[in-house]
C-alpha cells in the first residue's frame, strides 16, 4: 500500500487526507498514475491534503501539481511569481496581523482555476492556518431568503486600481497601454471607466451561486467577503472612504442591480462562514489541493515566517460554465434526460 486514506477531522467531508504510507513512494510518477482517482477524490470531498510525501522543495511541488495538471495557469496578475517556479506564485502579500476572509479564487473574473494547490515550505511559528469551507454546505446553511436574493440578482464586482494601493493595472493585465487593456475586458464582458492619475475602474456582473460543471451541485460561489466594505478594520474603512470617497474604494460589491448587500446581511454571511470552516496547522511538505469551485478558502493571522507557495489549473471560462447550467436548467424543465 503506497498511500492511505482518511478523514483529517471526525465528522467532516474535507479534507480528505491522502498520506505517503512508503517511504520510497515517488510522488511525482504517483500522482501522474493516480489522476482520474484524485480527481473523483476532490470532485467528491473538494479537498485533499497530501501529507509526508516526499517534495522538499517549491520545485518538487511543481513538478507533482503538474503531474496532476499538466496545463498549470502562468499568467496570474494578483500574486507575486515564486523565485525558481515556472508556474507558481507566492501566497497573497498580506499583513500578517490581518485575517484574509473566505473566497473562491478569481471568482469575480471571467475566468478561474477549478484546481488550486497550496504547498507549506515554511509554517509559522504561531497561526497561519488556511480555513477552508464546503461551498455546497456554506448554500445549504445559509438563510433561504438571503440566497434568494443571491440567485435573483446576482452580483456587481467593481474594482478601482488605485495607485500604490493595490497591485498595477499593468502588471495585472500584463499589458502597458490602455487600449491592450481595453481590449481584455472587452473580450472578458466587463465594464471600465477610466479615472483620474491613471487609475482604472472595473465593473462586472457575475453570478453568486453557480453550478459546478461536473457535479452539477449548486455551490457559493464569489468574493463578497474580499470585496465588500464591511468586512475591511472599521478604522482603515474610514480611512479608505475619507481619503478615497464610496466611488474610488479600491474593491467593492454590490447586488447585480446596483443595490447595496447591507452590512446585517454580510454578518451573517461571515457568520456561516465560520460555522462551516475546518482549520488544520500546516506542517512543512504539506500539499493542500482544492477544486476551487467547491471549496473557499482564507487564510488566519500568524506570527514568525511563514511561506506557502501557490499553482492553479485547469482554467474555466464564465460564460460556458453559465452556459452549460442554463441548458442543463431546460433539459430539466422539459423533463429530459442529464
Amino acid at each position: 500500500m503506497l498511500v492511505r486514506t482518511y478523514a483529517l477531522t471526525e465528522g467532516q467531508a474535507a479534507p480528505i487526507v491522502v498520506d505517503a504510507a512508503q517511504t520510497a513512494l515517488n510522488p511525482i510518477e504517483w500522482a501522474r498514475s493516480q489522476r482520474a482517482w484524485l480527481d473523483a477524490l476532490l470532485r467528491c470531498h473538494g479537498a485533499i491534503l497530501f501529507r509526508n510525501f516526499p517534495l522538499p522543495t517549491p520545485q518538487a511541488f511543481e513538478s507533482f501539481a503538474q503531474a496532476i495538471e499538466p496545463e498549470l495557469f502562468g499568467e496570474y496578475g494578483d500574486l507575486p511569481r515564486k523565485r525558481g517556479g515556472q508556474k507558481t506564485y507566492e501566497s497573497t502579500p498580506y499583513p500578517p496581523h490581518e485575517k484574509i476572509l473566505f473566497h473562491n479564487e478569481s471568482s469575480h473574473l471571467a475566468r478561474w482555476p477549478r484546481k488550486q494547490w497550496f504547498y507549506c515550505e515554511q509554517p509559522a511559528k504561531e497561526g497561519g492556518a488556511t480555513p477552508i469551507v464546503d461551498c455546497r454546505r456554506m448554500l445549504r446553511q445559509l438563510p433561504r431568503g438571503l440566497t434568494a436574493e443571491f440567485e435573483k440578482k446576482g452580483l456587481l464586482y467593481v474594482r478601482t486600481f488605485v495607485n500604490r494601493l493595490d497591485v498595477s493595472w499593468r502588471n495585472f493585465f500584463g499589458a502597458e497601454s490602455r487600449e491592450a487593456v481595453e481590449c481584455q475586458l472587452a473580450r472578458s464582458g466587463v465594464g471600465w471607466r477610466w479615472l483620474d492619475h491613471d487609475e482604472l475602474q472595473t465593473r462586472f456582473h457575475c453570478a453568486a451561486i453557480i453550478r459546478h460543471p461536473m457535479t452539477g451541485e449548486r455551490v457559493f460561489f464569489n468574493q463578497v467577503q474580499l470585496h465588500h466594505v464591511s468586512c475591511l478594520d472599521e478604522a482603515l474603512r474610514e480611512d479608505l472612504q475619507g481619503v478615497l470617497g464610496l466611488e474610488r474604494l479600491p474593491r467593492q460589491v454590490y447586488y447585480g442591480d446596483g443595490s447595496p448587500i447591507s452590512d446585517s446581511e454580510m454578518q451573517i454571511i461571515g457568520r456561516t462562514y465560520e460555522e462551516c470552516a475546518v482549520r488544520f496547522e500546516w506542517q512543512r511538505g504539506d500539499v493542500l489541493m482544492l477544486d476551487n469551485m467547491l471549496t473557499a478558502h482564507g487564510r488566519d493571522p500568524y506570527k514568525g515566517a511563514r511561506r506557502i507557495v501557490v499553482a492553479m489549473g485547469e482554467m474555466l471560462d464564465r460564460a460556458s460554465i453559465e452556459n452549460a447550467a442554463g441548458s442543463v436548467s431546460k433539459r430539466r424543465l422539459s423533463g429530459g434526460e442529464l
